[in-house]
């Protein structure tokens, strides 16, 4: 195996590992990673599930595919791929959180997701044989947070009665993984694909109650702390069809005009859960501390499930052109959950996005070899605040470089930019920053059957 694999798996292998150690959070000892306060609600929020590229077209994933990048959204899109492709990407967040007259900014950032990909038919094979195949197979593996929890907020209750006046400490922490195998087989322009995959994670939230005037008083902690786990699928299919004219000789040849049309989408998935419970009274005396244990519960099981979910888009491209959209429903309203009962509301998301790219194959002007990327989205969110379900919307805008290795394989480095709202306008509301970096190493290596003559 080569210095590149090893180097892949090496840091696959790595990244399980981290998410593992992440995962043991101690619950007596809670210091999130970011400070966003809906994140109390639910699991978290819910992350974004593409990479980089797609990202900066607004998220569109139903119809996108590409020969170069990945898709995991929609497993059918793993047909397309004519290489294989490593992906990783990275994140930086501002944040500037809202409510009337307060305003509170944390930067932040993250490991966003890792993903190994490979077609299962190496075209270097294809064009020495002179054999082209209507059957073509893609395979992935990858792991991406699903969601994440993370908050420190302090409410102050400034009652009329001055014993009664307390400070509420909530903080969070946590995060829930998802590790996918994906598998797409095409024949000509119709592709089918399947997303097999594992969730895990721990989710720890904490409540402290103190009274502020009374002297020797109580105060109180509530602690929780859920582990979740469960098997999870998606299925998506793509069909492609392109544009063909008459050559000079009279044969048909592709006309660079494309059209793509997608869907994917899951069933109601169960889960298990593992959870804690402590719930205590301390108080602090000149000569010492009591502490008076009211309830503690270990490892109790339970069980739970997320919604039905689905994705359909369509995808335009012409000549250097392309223009892509999606529209999304998910059924919340179908969640459930043993250890943590609360309702959640359906949910919908509309993106849209563009690529230009002027000349991918220019020698001379590097410029004209980008990709140059744009595009928003808008929908709800599962949660609700005061009656109001949370919103959030988006502009994206993005590049994707690309980098000539040796042997003319080609690999990206993309670039994006998002900036957005999200939450309640009227209690509390987001305003963010985001950039994202993904590196795309392609190699077309991989299954290559060498031949003496």
């Amino acid at each position: 195996m080569s210095k590149t694999r090893n180097s892949i798996f090496i840091a696959m292998f790595m990244v399980l590992l981290v998410g593992f150690v992440n995962g043991q959070d101690n619950a007596s000892d809670i210091r999130p990673t970011k400070n966003a306060p809906y994140s109390r609600l639910g699991l978290g929020d819910l992350e974004n599930h593409y990479y980089s590229a797609s990202a900066a077209m607004g998220g569109v994933t139903a119809a996108f595919n590409d020969p170069f990048h990945l898709s995991l959204a929609n497993p059918a899109a793993l047909a397309f791929l004519r290489q294989t492709v490593f992906e990783v990407g990275l994140d930086g967040l501002r944040s500037s959180q809202i409510s009337g007259d307060k305003k509170n900014t944390y930067w932040g950032g993250n490991l966003k997701y890792m993903a190994l990909g490979f077609a299962l038919k190496n075209r270097l094979n294809q064009e020495l044989d002179q054999k082209n195949s209507p059957w073509q197979f893609g395979t992935s593996f990858s792991l991406t947070p699903y969601s994440t929890t993370g908050y420190n907020v302090i409410l102050k209750n400034n009652s009329d009665n001055p014993n009664l006046a307390t400070t509420n400490s909530l903080k969070g922490t946590g995060s829930v993984y998802r590790f996918n195998w994906g598998t797409g087989a095409r024949y000509k322009g119709l592709a089918v694909g399947v997303n097999l995959g594992y969730q895990f994670g721990t989710l720890t939230n904490n409540n402290n109650v103190v009274f502020d005037s009374l002297d020797f008083a109580f105060y109180t902690e509530i602690n929780n702390k859920i582990s979740l786990s469960g098997m999870v699928w998606n299925a998506g299919i793509q069909y492609q069809y392109d544009f063909k004219k008459k050559n000079k000789a009279g044969d048909l040849v592709p006309s660079g005009r494309r059209f793509v049309v997608g869907l994917y989408g899951n069933g109601i998935q169960s889960f298990n859960t593992n959870s804690e419970h402590y719930y205590h009274r301390n108080t602090l005396y000149p000569f010492g501390t009591y502490v008076d244990t009211i309830s503690v519960l270990k490892d109790v099981e339970g069980t739970g499930q997320l919604p039905m979910s689905w994705t359909a888009g369509l995808s335009y491209t012409h000549h250097n052109f392309k223009i892509s959209m999606d529209y999304s429903q998910t059924g919340w309203s179908e969640y459930k959950n043993e250890a943590k009962q609360e309702a959640l509301f359906d949910t919908k998301r509309f993106s849209a996005g563009l690529e230009y790219t002027p000349d991918a194959g220019s020698y001379n002007n590097y410029l004209k070899k980008i990709r140059y990327r744009a595009g928003f989205y808008t929908g709800t969110d599962p949660r609700k605040v005061g009656g109001v379900q949370l919103s959030q919307k988006a502009v994206t805008l993005g590049f994707g470089l690309p980098i000539i290795r040796k042997r003319q394989q080609l690999s990206f480095l993309d670039l994006t930019f998002e900036a957005g709202q999200r939450g309640v306008k009227e209690a509390l509301h987001e305003n963010y920053y985001k950039v994202t970096v993904g590196f795309t190493l392609n190699d077309n290596t991989w299954f290559f059957k060498r031949k003496y003559n």
